[in-house]
């Protein structure tokens, strides 16, 4: 049985039921990486397991380092699209329980 891989726009549906679109969206701007440690921290889980994805585009952090985009890094490793199929996927069936918060 195949199935269609998530979009990022299904994915982002699933971040907003399950209260993840504002830590997505610091990541998104480049916030996340100029706010205390433990902002960039929590971003950094939410992007090694798959939570949350990094953006089209490279951002800097506080010191003016690179944080790479999403399209350039290994396919399925963290902060890319495929890691983040892999954990949404696994919550659409069950296999990893959240608590959705709409």
């Amino acid at each position: 049985m195949t199935t269609e891989a998530l979009t990022v726009e299904q994915i982002t549906e699933l971040q907003k039921r399950y209260g993840v679109t504002d830590i997505q969206e610091q990541i998104n701007s480049g916030l996340a990486w100029l706010m205390e440690g433990s902002v960039g921290r929590a971003a950094m889980d939410t992007l090694e397991c798959g939570m949350c994805m990094l953006p089209l585009v490279p951002r800097k952090d506080y010191w003016g380092n690179i944080v790479p985009a999403r399209t350039s890094l290994a396919s399925g490793t963290k902060g890319t699209l495929e890691n983040s199929q892999n954990f949404w996927e696994k919550v659409e069936s069950g296999e990893i329980y959240l608590e959705e918060r709409e």
